[in-house]
């Protein structure tokens, strides 16, 4: 029987928004709005890797479960194998790595990736939106995904680029990243054993490694939009939009 832990990267030093994961929206830190959307799938336990002690009272405090990391991790791949090892589930399939700044995630999409994973019998899954906005295209703090094949709500495609940069609009099957990644548990021991590559360096992505090393990443169509938190204008937009839901 499948079972998975979903396991969230969070740190305070991130390049591009120091702090963010404690930034809040409607009185609740980012991190612990996607430790709910975690908890709102209903897939499995649910707990925040991190390496910093005010990440972990914070979370703590809104009612989930945080563990220490080191410092020294390269991604956010790394730091939930490091959380894997210590909290010592050798009952786990798969590891589901729900990023810490995506609060407005849909629960239903993260549902849906881990049916799909064990449906397909896949190495890695992830998830992508349409791009509705042709601007997206050169912001280099949106990561693109070109697949094989058109993606609709049945399907799951192989990824065959993750891009910054040079993916552009009149090239086919190109879609919104959304940071999420489904692991089967032997796929992720494989791959933080891979050094990493110049590719996965120069573009500040990770799932380039698994790309370039012939790991298969498959693709779903999230059936909502979801804005991850990069920037003070993302928090400030979608600090607006949750707190007007709300």
């Amino acid at each position: 029987m499948s079972k998975v832990l979903v396991l969230i990267p969070s740190r305070m030093s991130a390049q591009r928004l120091p702090g963010k994961p404690l930034l809040e929206i409607n009185k609740i830190p980012i991190i612990s709005h996607v430790v709910n959307r975690g908890k709102e799938a209903k897939i499995g336990e649910v707990i925040v890797c991190t390496e910093d002690e005010e990440i972990v009272t914070a979370v703590e405090k809104n009612g989930g479960k945080a563990i220490l990391t080191g410092k020294f991790h390269k991604n956010g791949t790394e730091r939930i194998f490091e959380g894997l090892q210590k909290l010592k589930r050798n009952d786990v399939t798969h590891v589901l790595s729900l990023q810490g700044d995506e609060p407005a995630i849909n629960p239903n999409d993260i549902k849906n990736l881990f049916n799909l994973m064990i449906k397909h019998g896949s190495d890695i899954g992830t998830l992508a939106s349409e791009i509705k906005d042709d601007s997206i295209f050169n912001n280099e703090n949106v990561v693109k995904v070109q697949t094989e094949e058109k993606l609709n709500n049945n399907n799951f495609i192989k990824a065959l680029n993750f891009s910054r940069y040079n993916i552009y609009k009149k090239q086919n099957y190109i879609y919104y990243h959304i940071g999420i990644y489904c692991y089967n548990i032997s796929i992720l021991k494989k791959f933080v054993k891979f050094e990493q590559t110049k590719n996965e360096i120069k573009n500040r992505l990770e799932q380039l490694r698994a790309i370039e090393n012939n790991i298969e990443i498959k693709v779903a169509l999230a059936r909502s939009s979801s804005i991850g938190v990069d920037t003070q204008e993302d928090y400030l937009a979608l600090k607006k939009i949750m707190e007007y839901k709300s």
